[in-house]
This record gives C-alpha cells, structure tokens and sequence, in this order.
C-alpha cells in the first residue's frame, strides 16, 4: 500500500463483483503466514468485502505486482534460533481483542516464560503505565482500566523504549515508503530464498 494511503468505505463509487474481490483476498490472505510484510494491507481489504467499489479493486490489485517482484522473499530460521515471544506497540487503545490472551495459549503449548518483552516507541505512554500517579485526561487502556499498566505491576510484561525508526509494529499498522519498508523486511528476518542466498545462509549456519 501506497504511503499515506488510506481505504476507506465509498458508498458512491463503482460496485465490483464480489467473487473476484473475495477470490483476490483470499489468495493474498495464502501469503500472510510467510510474509508479515503483506500481513497489514491484506487486513485493509479484508475490511470492506461486504460492499468493495472499483477503488478497491484496484488497490488491491497493487499488491500482485509487489509479491511477483518479491517472490524470493522469505523467513529464515537458522538452526540455533530460539522461539521468543517479543512484542512491538504502537499504543492502540483497546484495538484488537483476539491478542489478549496470546501469553496463555502459548503456555498451552509449553512455550513458558516470564515476562514478556513489549517494545513502545511513545515514551509517554511508557511512563504512564509505569507510574502510580493518575491523571484525569488519561486515556483508558482495556476500556475501564489501565490494563497494560495492570499487567506490569503484576509482571507480566515489561516495557522497553524503541526508537521510531526500529518500531517493528509499524510494518503492521500503517502504510510505509518502500525504503523504510525494506529496512523493517530486514529486521524481521526476513531474506531472499533464492538458491544463491539460501546456500550462503546455510554455509554460515554450518561455521
């Protein structure tokens, strides 16, 4: 998705068939798993499945291009890499339900640990949580509670300040120029799969 770029709903605008809409989102949504870079403007489109205008179409119809430019991409796991739950905020308030109970059911699968490392680039918020002192105009975090700064006295997680710049949540919240892009691509382990880089990556594994 384009920088800047924002979807939104256009009841005025040109209906198109939604099969083929449904069809492309499903296909782009077969990607996500393997490429988190794709994961946040597949979840735009998803948006508006229910009544999707000509304007959407054609945005989404810009990802295609991109995932046949980059079809080597991908995540590699060398074999020393270790499973570590480490999460990036971009400080939404109470925005998506279904990652609240993310700690519990990785214990579930005897991924056990004690704090959980969660990276914030609003240093605001940071002190708030970590703060016993109440304001009136603060916001509300889990809609009736401070619900992070909950979690951190009963340590649960721990907050740490990340620059902007290394903010990797980014890359899943908001449309980004192609060079940033590329600089987070990086820091999410992701490479190019091409026989050339994999046998180089396993050659440095093997020293």
């Amino acid at each position: 998705m384009v920088e800047k770029c924002k979807l939104y709903e256009d009841p005025q605008g040109k209906a198109v068939n939604l099969t083929c809409y449904h069809g492309m989102i499903g296909t782009l949504k077969c990607f996500t798993s393997s490429r988190p870079d794709h994961v946040f403007v597949v979840c735009m489109y998803a948006l508006y499945q229910a009544k999707p205008t000509n304007k959407h179409l054609l945005t989404v119809k810009r990802s295609f291009p991109y995932l046949r430019g980059t079809i080597n991409m991908g995540q590699w796991y060398s074999k020393d890499s270790c499973i570590a739950l480490i999460a990036f905020t971009d400080a939404d308030q109470a925005g998506w339900q279904d990652t609240r109970k993310m700690r519990s059911q990785l214990t579930d699968y005897d991924l056990v640990f004690n704090k959980i490392p969660l990276y914030c680039d609003n240093k605001s918020s940071i002190a708030l949580c970590c703060n016993n002192v109440q304001h009136s105009r603060s916001k509300h975090m889990y809609i009736r509670h401070h619900f992070i700064k909950e979690k951190v006295e009963n340590e649960v997680v721990e907050l740490y300040f990340v620059r902007t710049e290394y903010q990797l949540a980014d890359i899943f919240t908001k449309p980004l120029a192609r060079e940033r892009l590329d600089f987070l691509i990086n820091k999410l382990g992701m490479r190019s799969m091409s026989l050339e880089t994999l046998q180089k990556l396993v050659d440095e594994d093997e020293d």
